[in-house]
């Protein structure tokens, strides 16, 4: 029998870690935009292209992230999806 609780508290500090990066993304990002925006990247201030399309991909990293580090867990802890 995989120990639960074990299981629990590590998908549970996964999922703060990523939440602490979704935030940091979010909020302080926008709380700096002014200064992002003496840096250019193709002739666009950073601080839009991130808005615009930076942190598209970097909630897609996460997402992908997590579903990796999660179904290693799964499979470390013989859960099953079904």
């Amino acid at each position: 029998m995989p120990d639960t609780d074990l299981y629990w508290r590590r998908t549970r500090r996964l999922t703060i870690g990523l939440f602490v990066i979704w935030v940091l993304v979010t909020f302080v990002m926008g709380w700096f935009s002014r200064e992002l925006n003496e840096l250019e990247i193709f002739g666009f201030p950073l601080g839009f292209y991130m808005s615009a399309q930076g942190v598209l991909f970097i909630y897609l990293a996460m997402i992908w992230f997590y579903n990796r580090q999660m179904r290693k867990l799964d499979a470390e802890y013989g859960i099953n999806d079904q």
